[in-house]
């Protein structure tokens, strides 16, 4: 447990002290800022259906899905890849702790950086209860999901970061990773079997946001970004236990 404590300060640290960490806040916040900014002005319009700008704002767009895919891998990039590059890694790997403890204690990191990304976020849940009403549970499933499905996100990110010494390649890996799981869900519309249609509806990113920002949360879901989580965590951890013994 000590050691896991200490990789996560290190790394929580190293987030915190970074300007790419500044950079990327940055980065975030605009847009989130201007994607919420359309939908405001999107609702105001008296030609347009009516809507719950947080319902849309939780994976209704485009937009949401990209800065995600695009953020967790200079998130995760560098975690284990700089290590690998620098030669740390050995240090790493020869001091009193294990490889589940330094996957787990990079992992939580990255995990504490992403949800304080999303935390000036609630200022758009006090702008429109100050201008209308806010049901509490839809946009507490919100956040949920954002919560669930970048655990998802930053376990594969983290796996990427284990297979490459280049931070670049990393962040390739891990985008095409995700781009791969995210598709999985819109191909439920294009087969026939019902089999296959039920399976890549349970893998449907897009339809567990809609699902959530509506407050609707079913725990198949949650099972999913925790299992999908373990699974990519564990491959890191075999990926750690094979290079120390190379």
């Amino acid at each position: 447990m000590r050691g896991l404590l200490a990789t996560f300060g290190r790394e929580l640290r190293a987030y915190f002290f970074s300007p790419l960490a500044y950079v990327v806040l940055t980065f975030f916040l605009l847009v989130n800022g201007y994607v919420f900014w359309l939908i405001l002005s999107y609702l105001n319009d008296p030609r347009a259906r009516a809507g719950a700008p947080l319902e849309l704002f939780f994976g209704q767009t485009i937009f949401f899905w990209l800065v995600l895919l695009f953020v967790t891998p200079v998130l995760t990039m560098r975690l284990l890849s700089e290590e690998r590059r620098s030669g740390t890694i050995e240090m790493l790997m020869t001091a009193p702790v294990t490889e589940t403890q330094v996957v787990l204690g990079k992992y939580f990191a990255a995990l504490a950086y992403y949800a304080f990304l999303w935390l000036p976020t609630l200022a758009y849940v006090w702008v429109v209860a100050h201008y209308g009403s806010v049901d509490p549970g839809p946009v507490a499933s919100g956040y949920l999901g954002v919560l669930g499905i970048g655990a998802l996100f930053l376990a594969v990110g983290l796996f990427a970061s284990s297979l490459a010494k280049n931070q670049i390649v990393a962040a390739m890996i891990t985008f095409a990773l995700l781009v791969v799981l995210f598709t999985f869900g819109l191909l439920e519309s294009l087969v026939t079997g019902e089999t296959a249609r039920e399976v890549l509806g349970y893998l449907n990113l897009w339809q567990h946001m809609d699902e959530l920002s509506k407050g609707i949360v079913d725990t198949r879901r949650l099972v999913y970004y925790l299992s999908a989580a373990g699974f990519f965590l564990f491959l890191t951890g075999r990926a750690l236990e094979a290079k120390r013994w190379r």
